[in-house]
């Protein structure tokens, strides 16, 4: 049966670590705990890594985080040969800051594109150093160069990023916040998360329930390093850190 885990991290995505109890182990030895810091896999975004601390001192290495029957069954994945909690123990859960942080980074930085490539969105992938976006687009009729710029206008403008909750209704009503052609954000809950950048929204607003910095200058240096064709009308959009290499 599926459990509900307060997910913390939707409402406050600097959280780094929570006490916690341990509500279930199942069958593959994934801990379940009441509440968490740790993103689970999803939309694109790799779930956490980290340790869970016993109350006798004991770290339980976290190798990965996923979802169960529902987005709100989070399941630690612990790595091998790690030992395994009781049911109602009190636990403390802690995240790998470092990895995370630079996931926020590079998942605020897919939105920006999403801002200066306003095409459908047709896959995308988060990861520490090289992140992607795919979109419905024949033709790209932009440069490496061009997109970089116009990336770099919006992290060093250093708008603010924050969370709103909107209902399912407020959702349908609104059909152009959904940027994916083909995935539709989870409905039936009652409400639905968007991120929005800039003031009052002023500079995107979509349904999105990954993790992100508080303001676009937290991206830092990000450049466009390829550009490719993935079908007749697909183009991919590779992001990473740092200044554009010298061509």
């Amino acid at each position: 049966m599926a459990g509900k885990t307060e997910t913390l991290f939707r409402d406050d995505s600097y959280l780094k670590t929570t006490e916690a109890t341990v509500v279930a182990i199942n069958e593959r030895g994934g801990i379940i705990l009441d509440r968490t810091v740790f993103y689970a896999t999803s939309g694109g975004q790799p779930g956490d890594t980290g340790h869970i601390e016993l109350a006798n001192g004991d770290r339980i290495e976290v190798a990965a985080t996923v979802t169960g029957e529902t987005k709100d069954e989070i399941i630690h994945v612990p790595g091998a040969g790690q030992p395994v909690p009781s049911v109602g123990e009190k636990v403390k859960a802690s995240i790998d800051w470092q990895r995370r942080y630079l996931l926020m980074r590079m998942h605020t930085a897919c939105h920006l594109l999403s801002v200066v490539c306003p095409f459908p969105i047709t896959g995308a992938s988060v990861a520490e150093d090289d992140s992607r976006v795919d979109f419905d687009l024949p033709d790209t009729g932009y440069s490496k160069e061009e997109v970089t710029a116009r990336l770099m206008e919006l992290v060093r403008a250093d708008h603010p990023v924050s969370i709103e909750w909107i209902t399912d209704e407020d959702l349908a009503a609104n059909p152009s916040l959904v940027k994916s052609k083909n995935v539709r954000p989870p409905t039936g809950t009652g409400r639905i998360r968007l991120v929005l950048i800039g003031e009052n929204a002023s500079v995107d607003s979509q349904p999105c329930g990954g993790t992100h910095v508080a303001r676009t200058g937290e991206v830092g240096e990000i450049h466009i390093g390829k550009i490719e064709k993935k079908g007749r009308e697909n183009r991919r959009f590779r992001i990473r850190f740092g200044a554009m290499p010298a061509a």
